[in-house]
Parts: C-alpha cells; sequence; structure tokens
C-alpha cells in the first residue's frame, strides 16, 4: 500500500515563528514524517503576525524531511476598514452579513494557496489555526479530507456564524484539551472523528539552574513570564499587579520575562523587571528552572506549552483561574496555584516567595502530570490514528 500523503496548512511556519499553533504545526510535521508519512507543509511567504509582510522567499524548500512550500500574501490596499470592524469585535459588538468576511479576509488572503489545494491529491490536510485566513478561507477545497486543529480561545471572533459550521464542514478536528473540545460543542458541530490529541512537549535532557544565573546576571528568587508580552495575553495586567504588590507587601521578588515583542515603554529599566529579550532556546529549560514561580496570567490559551515546561522543571504555576484551559491543568495536575483578582495574586506571589520549599514541593506533581500525557510520542499516536481513519485506514 503507498504512503499516506499529508498537508499542514500553517499561515506561519519555520524556526523562530513564535505561536503556540505554529509551533505544534511545526513539530507534528516534523513528528509525522518521521513516522514514515509523506509531509508536505503549505504555508505563507510571511514570518511576523504584526506585518504579514512578505519577507520568506516564495517556492519550495525543505526543512529536514517536511517540505515546505510558500505562497505570497496580498494585502488590502487600507487596513482602515478591517481596523473599524476588529475594534468593534473586541468591544463585543455583533458583526452582521458581509461584515463577518470582511474581518476575517480584511489583514490578507492567500489565494494562490487556494488554488493550489483545490488541485491537491493529500489523502488528509490539516488546518490550524482557525482563525486565520488559510484555515477559513481554505478548508472548502478539501473538506471531505481536512483536519481542523482550531485552538479555540473563549473570544467573540468564536462566535462568528462565519466560524460555526467549520468543524462540521470538515473530515475530523484535533483538540488541545478537554475544555477546547468543550467550548467548541457549545459553538457548533464537532464533525464526524473530534480528537482530543493534545500538543506535545519536547523533554529537555537536563537543567542547569545555576548556569542560567550566572549567566543572565540573576542571583535572587524571581517569577517567570515566558511569550507575548501583550495585553491579549494578560501581561499588561501581571506587570502592573506584581510590582504593586512587590512595593505593598515588599517582596522579596523579582519578575523576569523573556519573549519575542518589546515591553512597554513605562516598564522598561523598571526594578523588580528584568526583560531578557528574545532568549536562545537552550537557555529556556534553565530559565524555567532556575524560576521560583513561572506566571500564566492568559485567558485565550487552548493548551499552554509554557506551563508544561515550567512543570517538567519543576517549578510551580500560578494561574489565572478566569482560563479555562489552564486552570483545569492546574486542577488536574494539583501542581499550582490559581488566583481570581489582583488581591488573590498578592497573596500567592508571598506566600510562593516567603515558602520556597513549600512551592516547590506543590510543583512535585507536574513533571509526572506532562510525561504521562504530553510527550510527543503520546500525542503523534493521537495524531497518526485519527489521520489513518481519515485517509481510510492506509498505513504511512
Amino acid at each position: 500500500m503507498p504512503e499516506a500523503r499529508i498537508a499542514l496548512v500553517t499561515p506561519r511556519y519555520g524556526e523562530g515563528v513564535i505561536g503556540g499553533s505554529e509551533a505544534v504545526m511545526r513539530e507534528a510535521a516534523q513528528g509525522l514524517a518521521a513516522r514514515g508519512f509523506a509531509v508536505e507543509v503549505l504555508t505563507t511567504c510571511a514570518s511576523s503576525h504584526y506585518t504579514w509582510a512578505n519577507d520568506l522567499p516564495e517556492g519550495t524548500n525543505h526543512d529536514g524531511e517536511v517540505q515546505v512550500r510558500r505562497f505570497p500574501i496580498e494585502h488590502p490596499r487600507s487596513l482602515e476598514a478591517w481596523e473599524r470592524l476588529d475594534l468593534q469585535l473586541q468591544e463585543g459588538e455583533r458583526l452582521r452579513g458581509d461584515d463577518e468576511l470582511r474581518w476575517a479576509s480584511g489583514r490578507f488572503r492567500v489565494p494562490a494557496l487556494y488554488h493550489h489545494l483545490l488541485g491537491s491529491t493529500h489523502d488528509a490536510v490539516v488546518f490550524s489555526p482557525y482563525l486565520a485566513w488559510t484555515t477559513m478561507a481554505c478548508i472548502p477545497a478539501v473538506a471531505d479530507r481536512a483536519v481542523v486543529m482550531p485552538c479555540y480561545h473563549d473570544e467573540e471572533a468564536a462566535r462568528l456564524g462565519l466560524f460555526r459550521g467549520l468543524l462540521g464542514r470538515s473530515a475530523a478536528a484535533w483538540f488541545l484539551s478537554e475544555p477546547e473540545r468543550d467550548l467548541a460543542a457549545s459553538l457548533g458541530p464537532l464533525g464526524p472523528r473530534p480528537t482530543v490529541t493534545g500538543a506535545g512537549i519536547h523533554v529537555p535532557d537536563k537543567y542547569d539552574p545555576q548556569r542560567f544565573r550566572a549567566r543572565y546576571g540573576i542571583s535572587g528568587p524571581f517569577a517567570l513570564y515566558a511569550g507575548r508580552r501583550e495585553q491579549m495575553k494578560g501581561w499588561d495586567a501581571l506587570a502592573d499587579t506584581f510590582l504593586a504588590a512587590r512595593a505593598y507587601l515588599d517582596l522579596d521578588l523579582d519578575l523576569v520575562t523573556f519573549g519575542a515583542n518589546e515591553l512597554r515603554d513605562d516598564l522598561r529599566g523598571v526594578p523588580g523587571i528584568i526583560d531578557l529579550g528574545a532568549l536562545p532556546d537552550d537557555d529556556v529549560p534553565d530559565a524555567f528552572a532556575a524560576a521560583t514561580v513561572y506566571m500564566q496570567p492568559s485567558r485565550n490559551e487552548s493548551f499552554s506549552r509554557t506551563v508544561m515546561e515550567a512543570w517538567l522543571a519543576g517549578t510551580p504555576v500560578l494561574a489565572d483561574n478566569g482560563g479555562a484551559v489552564v486552570a483545569w491543568h492546574v486542577r488536574r495536575s494539583q501542581a499550582g496555584l490559581l488566583y481570581g483578582d489582583d488581591h488573590e495574586l498578592a497573596r500567592a506571589l508571598q506566600l510562593v516567595a516567603t515558602h520556597p520549599e513549600a512551592s516547590r514541593r506543590l510543583a512535585a506533581p507536574g513533571r509526572s502530570y506532562v510525561l504521562g500525557n504530553y510527550r510527543w510520542d503520546v500525542v503523534l499516536d493521537r495524531m497518526e490514528a485519527s489521520l489513518l481513519d481519515v485517509c481510510g485506514g492506509r498505513p504511512s
């Protein structure tokens, strides 16, 4: 029997590309190729989700065993209409009629990718995330073979009629957590093959927290935040509350942060906040191991890879109880603390700052939780079974 031919469609792809769904898609592509699937990635020429500029060359190349085919983005002449609709959506106003489509297509389109899919001979085509034009507009081209990993958040966009039938029109759906699947079920039909695959986490061979401290000149205890320093990820509120709690409670705790984008101007150089910018990959595990606690303030998570990295390193997690997915992980693992408001966050910070050993003991179940549920071999087993079902049982 011939090998199964799989395409993965993602708006951005490659080493150094920042984004949860993009990271999962790249690692899934590599893992499925290693298992014998013929894997092709269909993506754009953009690397930044801020500009969507065509800064990578069009055409094909290879990422290990994976063939990568890039298509150019077409931009609108003006973003004014999209910005108006996006503001309406952020303020909770309902978009009506064609305004939904204008919003979804208003930042960029990739018509060459759509036309390429019309002639696709792949046995299955995996799309992620749901918000991307490359998912929303391109699924109809291959709906009978489409697998959607939506990466849903509890946000206004997910309730647009444009996305309501997305999963129901597809051959299968992959969810990163049970709360994400439950949210999807509340939004519309799940389709014939819903599967909670989770996302895979690579397990570091070792940790060297002292090397990390020496390299970056950090001697005292610190809370850690890693990822996009953006309002929608809860960063702004976290930074403000942390600084207030540090001053009011006289906490012996700094906030160390790293990520691709810049801090707000008023946070740069402020005592108590240490910005490491874009941290080299080799230093990331050691940063998690050196931290007293890992902070996850975001409510917009469908999985949260950084929480898993913290638990693998033996570091407890302090998370916003309003984030359904992360709160679910914390309750299942019993390896962290949840806060509901600024007062609870401040008191939790005081607890981990004054009782670091107790905090470390709290984190102990976290590593077993990650190893039991989210090693890549476990996750790839789930993905492979789903793909073979879509492909009609054809072996890889």
